[in-house]
C-alpha cells in the first residue's frame, strides 16, 4: 500500500451528494462506486454547458479498473439511476442524475447540445500548475508532463512548483531536477512545506547551481 502524503491547502475539493453517501451501504460493487465518484469529480470540473462523459473519459489507469469493469460499473450506475445514459447519432454519454444532469442529458438526446460545443475535459493537476506558474503549454511540454506524472507521486508536483516559484526559476527542467532528486534520495529528503524560503541552499547549490547562472 502506498502511503498518502496528506491533503494540501491549495487543492480543489469535490462535493459529494449526501444521498450518495447514504447509498454506499447498498453499492457492493467497487467498480460502480469508483465510476460514480469519478463522474462526480470530472463533471464538476468541466467547463461549458455540456455536463456529460463518454466511456473513454473514465480512465482505466486513474480508476484502477479494466475496461470491462468500467463498463460493468457504468451499467450498474445507470441501472441504479445515479447516472443517466443518453444516445445521439451513435454517440453515448453519461450524465449525473441531478437537475442539471437531467437537463443536459435531455438536450443531448434531442440534439440541442453537442460535446464539441462546450466539452472541455478536466486537466490534470500538473498541467494547471504549469500554466498558472510558468506559462502556456506546448505539445512537447504536455508530453513531458504526462511522462512525469507516470514517474512521480502527484502530491510532489505542487511542492516542486512552489520551490521553483520561490526561487524565481520558472523552468520545467529545474522542477524536474527537484522531483528526480526526491525520487533518488527518498521522500524524507524533501523539505517541510513551511520552510520554502528558508531552505534556499538545498535547491540553489550543487546540481541546481546551473539554473542560477547569470550571463
Amino acid at each position: 500500500m502506498t502511503k498518502f502524503n496528506g491533503f494540501t491547502s491549495s487543492e480543489t475539493f469535490t462535493q459529494i451528494p449526501d444521498s450518495l453517501l447514504r447509498l454506499t451501504n447498498e453499492i457492493d460493487d467497487i467498480a460502480e462506486l469508483k465510476v460514480t465518484l469519478y463522474a462526480i469529480h470530472r463533471i464538476e470540473h468541466l467547463e461549458g454547458n455540456f455536463r456529460g462523459l463518454s466511456e473513454a473519459d473514465f480512465e482505466s489507469e486513474s480508476l484502477g479498473l479494466r475496461v470491462d469493469e468500467i463498463r460493468r460499473g457504468l451499467g450498474k450506475a445507470v441501472e441504479r439511476q445515479t447516472m443517466l445514459k443518453a444516445e445521439n447519432e451513435a454517440q453515448i454519454f453519461y450524465f449525473l442524475n441531478s437537475p442539471r444532469g437531467r437537463l443536459s442529458a435531455e438536450a443531448f438526446a434531442n440534439s440541442q447540445i453537442k460535446p464539441s460545443q462546450g466539452y472541455v475535459p478536466n486537466k490534470s493537476n500538473v498541467f494547471k500548475l504549469y500554466e498558472e506558474n510558468i506559462g502556456p503549454l506546448t505539445p512537447l511540454l504536455s508530453e513531458m508532463l504526462m511522462e512525469a506524472e507516470k514517474i512521480y507521486p502527484g502530491a510532489w508536483f505542487e511542492e516542486a512548483f512552489e520551490i521553483a516559484v520561490s526561487r524565481n526559476v520558472r523552468n520545467w527542467k529545474y522542477i524536474e531536477a527537484i522531483l528526480s532528486r526526491w525520487k533518488e534520495n527518498g521522500k524524507d529528503e524533501r523539505r517541510d512545506s513551511k520552510d520554502v524560503v528558508k531552505d534556499a541552499k538545498r535547491y540553489t547549490e550543487g546540481e541546481f547551481s546551473e539554473f542560477f547562472k547569470r550571463d
